[in-house]
């Protein structure tokens, strides 16, 4: 099956600490049906020194479940559900709200 959030989308948080924030995805991994979301779910991790990096406080970015997430629709500029249909003989994605076409 397909994936509906793709790299590049405008997704919005739906639960969560960051509740509500909005931002592009910057990685999907879909075999654990999670994703990575720019400045969202980021936590501060304490690392040793090692030969690779200096150590001490580093910011990270965690994987967020995808069921967290809906993507924004750029017509309506709403959280949406996303459905499949074929256009032209292309399978596309569109917004379930306007019925507007996501993939260009």
């Amino acid at each position: 099956m397909a994936s509906k959030i793709k790299k590049g989308d405008l997704v919005k948080v739906l639960s969560g600490k960051d509740k509500g924030k909005q931002d592009k995805v910057l990685e999907v991994f879909p075999d654990k049906d999670k994703l990575l979301v720019d400045n969202v779910n980021k936590v501060k991790r304490h690392t040793k020194p090692t030969q690779g990096h200096a150590g001490g406080i580093i910011e990270k970015l965690l994987p967020l479940p995808a069921a967290r997430v809906r993507i924004v629709c750029p017509a309506c500029k709403a959280a949406v559900r996303v459905g499949f249909k074929t256009v032209k003989d292309k399978k596309v994605r569109y917004c379930k709200k306007c019925a507007a076409v996501i993939d260009k």
